[in-house]
């Protein structure tokens, strides 16, 4: 009804009526006996022409005794286990098996022996035993009856001990499961192949007088003393596997280097059914911990994949779940042993979350380990893992407190750097990672970087190489270890080498050809220097080109004229000075008003530098977020201000002006603003805003006009409608006055 595996055991009423209650007797007893080494029934059904059986899953022991595939330890544990159920049928049950040998013991699914063959089992309770009187009708029931029963039948067993009949049938199963074959008349007591220590047991076992036979249970005493035939380690495991969960530290500890030293010679169908389950037990809820943990990794290293994940698949998932420090270090120790049989669906979507909360643990042997163990994984998880969450923990342990962490994170990083995403950012990131352990101060990490540089010096371009590999290579170069020097010099080497064949592949120049002297023809001017090939060759051609296509009038270039607004001065190009001033006509008050008001600033405009930096920072920010900069200095950058700014700074140091005596304009501006703080002027006091006879009353000023500019003329203030001009912001020009005296007074006229 399960689903479990079976076997159906078949009885041919019609066939044979004669031994219908044989048959029927097997089916009695095989429902009443309880015991783990008796054959185990599922059901039973009768009909009138045929007796169902359905057992366990088993296999006749015979088959696996004629191909000799079982050890002699094997074959004792055996032998151990029957001796038992003989003995429970003998001492407990009060019967009679009647019927023991080769063809009546199975093999279950677990390696285990089962005793079944229970057509004459009979209780010595009852007066009409089926042995009595059909005993004889048995297989082979001449071959395999003792001496006593041969001689007079069945009921003589009244009269003898109760163990007497199974004593003699378990010696002729022994030398059967010893010699691989059946036994004859002629090798009854014969100890061929037996082990020596069994040799007077299994005498005592065939004494032809039945009282004083030796009895099953005596028997199994015999072999469990010390150094006995039952003395072994296999016998021992399989008695105690059944306790472990509840054996102490100490016992378990011994129970299992007793397991690792037979592990081969138990079945490995022993180990899948019984030993398994039990040591997962004790690794779940028995506290057996990591050791008991590595014995299960050996024996799942033996099952099939199928096998592996319905039984030790759950568990592991199920053990990375547990927080306990000593567990987790042990799955990360024995993951490459586990990783082959785990499906990648499991790894990616089930062990691994789990897996990255090693990254952050107190404990650095967890954080190591697990650092260690993203080699093993790596193959199983997905592009969209390793480039999103495993990075950005391995970004963290690299800037662990742990020197060795750091080490190994730059070490993985160059292991898995073919596993990354074949794109920009496996290349930033790598080239950040390495690059900074270049500056760890560990020596054994700057080790690591420089070899892991020489061995993805593939994965990045030419110009990555250039400008931001060998740069940061050359401090190593002179490192104060002969370590990281000598290695230095060969990861150097290596990146050079590429640059260098990189570099016969580009043109001799990219600047553009004349398009003018290839389409007409002119000849350079005398003294061109053409074919210089000197430092400022180019530069002279350049200029010299330029000049010879020059054509019309030359004009100055006016100094208020604006800059286009989708013009962009470059960075390295530096800001022009307004120097030229033009003669200006017009009324004094307007002029007063243009320079106190200024001209407006110049729209500021984004460089191509400029935008590319931004760009590419745009781009990259969430990846900056986790490594940070790589350490490229700006050094060259142009600067980023505005240009009226760049414009208005003086090109000479600013000097304190002396006036000469001439009205003081700075104090003249402190008490412009310290008059803006006073209360009104009484009426009749107040400044006139009216016209006078038809002309603008002009306010003489105190100022002295535009200081620093005595070329230009003085300002006056108009006052003519004093309550809609509103005066505009001051600007201070702090050149140096030029000299001259021609102009200076005239607005005071």
């Amino acid at each position: 009804e399960d689903g479990s595996d079976c076997n159906i055991f078949t009885f041919d009423i019609s066939a044979g009526k004669s031994r219908l209650p044989l048959a029927r007797n097997a089916v009695r007893k095989m429902r009443t006996l309880r015991h783990p080494g008796v054959l185990r029934v599922y059901d039973t059904v009768e009909s009138d022409t045929y007796i169902y059986i359905a057992t366990e899953r088993v296999t006749p022991l015979e088959w696996s005794i004629r191909r000799k595939s079982l050890s002699a330890e094997t074959l004792k544990w055996g032998l151990h286990t029957v001796a038992n159920t003989i003995s429970f049928i003998n001492d407990e049950a009060f019967s009679v098996h009647g019927n023991v040998r080769l063809t009546s013991v199975y093999t279950s699914q677990s390696g285990e022996w089962r005793l079944g063959g229970f057509e004459i089992l009979s209780s010595m309770k009852e007066d009409d035993a089926v042995i009595y009187s059909m005993g004889s009708i048995t297989p082979d029931s001449g071959k395999y009856a003792p001496p006593e029963v041969a001689k007079s039948g069945w009921d003589t067993i009244k009269r003898h001990p109760l163990s007497a009949t199974d004593s003699y049938g378990f010696a002729l199963l022994a030398f059967e499961v010893f010699n691989g074959c059946l036994i004859n008349s002629d090798s009854i007591g014969q100890t061929k192949n037996l082990p020596p220590t069994m040799h007077q047991s299994y005498k005592r076992l065939l004494n032809q007088n039945p009282k004083a036979r030796l009895s099953v249970s005596h028997f199994k005493e015999q072999g469990r003393r010390s150094g006995g035939f039952f003395d072994t380690p296999l016998i021992k495991l399989s008695e105690g596997i059944e306790s472990l969960g509840l054996k102490g530290d100490g016992e378990r500890e011994e129970f299992l280097s007793e397991l690792d030293e037979v592990a081969g010679e138990y079945p490995e169908e022993y180990f899948s059914a019984k030993v398994l389950p039990e040591l997962l037990k004790s690794v779940e809820f028995g506290g057996g911990g990591p050791k008991v943990f590595a014995s299960v990794m050996k024996i799942g290293a033996r099952l099939p994949d199928e096998e592996y994940n319905s039984k030790l698949t759950p568990v592991i998932v199920r053990l990375f779940a547990n927080p306990d420090r000593a567990i987790r270090v042990c799955l990360l120790d024995h993951l490459p042993n586990m990783i082959e049989h785990l499906p990648q669906k499991i790894v990616n979507d089930k062990i691994f979350p789990q897996m990255v909360t090693g990254f952050a643990d107190v404990a650095p042997v967890v954080r190591e380990q697990t650092v260690k163990a993203v080699l093993t994984i790596i193959s199983k998880l997905s592009d969209r893992t390793v480039n999103g969450e495993l990075l950005k923990h391995l970004a963290k342990t690299s800037n662990d407190e742990q020197p060795g962490i750091r080490t190994n994170t730059t070490i993985c990083l160059g292991k898995i750097a073919r596993s990354l995403g074949v794109n920009q950012t496996r290349q930033k990131v790598l080239i950040a990672a390495f690059c900074r352990s270049l500056r760890d101060p560990f020596v054994h990490a700057r080790n690591a970087a420089l070899l892991a540089l020489a061995a993805t010096s593939d994965l990045f371009t030419e110009d990555d190489c250039a400008t931001k590999v060998l740069p940061a290579l050359c401090p190593s170069l002179i490192d104060k270890e002969k370590l990281v020097r000598d290695q230095a010099s060969k990861t150097f080497d290596v990146y050079v080498l590429r640059i260098r064949k990189y570099a016969t592949t580009l043109p001799d120049s990219a600047l553009p050809t004349s398009v003018s002297t290839a389409a007409n023809g002119a000849m350079p001017r005398i003294g061109t220097p053409q074919n210089d090939t000197g430092w400022a060759g180019w530069a002279i051609s350049s200029f010299t080109n330029k000049l010879a296509t020059a054509s019309g009038e030359m004009q100055a270039k006016p100094t208020n004229a604006k800059r286009n607004v989708g013009e962009a001065r470059p960075s390295s190009v530096p800001p022009s000075k307004n120097t030229f001033r033009p003669a200006v006509a017009g009324p004094v008050s307007q002029l007063h008003r243009q320079a106190v008001t200024g001209s407006p600033a110049p729209v500021l405009t984004r460089t191509t530098t400029d935008q590319f930096f931004t760009d590419a920072q745009d781009e990259d920010d969430e990846i900056d977020l986790a490594w940070g900069d790589t350490g490229e200095d700006s050094f060259f950058d142009a600067p980023l201000q505005p240009e009226a700014a760049i414009e208005t700074q003086p090109l000479v140091p600013v000097s304190k002006f002396d006036d000469g005596g001439e009205p003081d304009f700075e104090g003249w501006l402190k008490a412009q603003a310290e008059a803006k703080s006073k209360p009104p002027l009484p009426k009749g006091l107040s400044k006139p805003s009216a016209l006078t006879n038809g002309r603008q009353t002009a306010i003489r000023s105190t100022t002295t006009g535009h200081v620093g500019s005595g070329s230009a003329p003085k300002k006056l203030a108009n006052t003519s409608n004093p309550a809609s001009k509103v005066p505009a912001p001051k600007t201070i020009d702090t050149k140096p006055k030029e000299p001259s005296g021609d102009d200076w007074g005239d607005a005071w006229d």
